[in-house]
């Protein structure tokens, strides 16, 4: 049934394409990003989750700041 909807649809074999365009081109631009990424910004985010409530200070807006003050 599907198979028939898209058999109507001219040029729809390029979607496949597409797509496969997109992923592969955010997949590199994540790689290379990781790559560049300073390491004491990685080993920051991999402990945050287990820093105390204390330690941290959130203000009005939302927005999450260390509370070296």
């Amino acid at each position: 049934m599907i198979k028939d909807y898209l058999q109507g649809i001219n040029g729809v074999e390029i979607y496949p394409i597409i797509s496969l365009i997109v992923f592969i081109v955010f997949f590199a631009a994540i790689l290379i990003w990781l790559l560049k990424v300073d390491k004491k910004y990685i080993k920051k985010m991999k402990n945050l989750p287990l820093e105390k409530d204390e330690e941290l200070n959130i203000n009005n807006t939302g927005e999450l700041h260390d509370k070296k003050i």
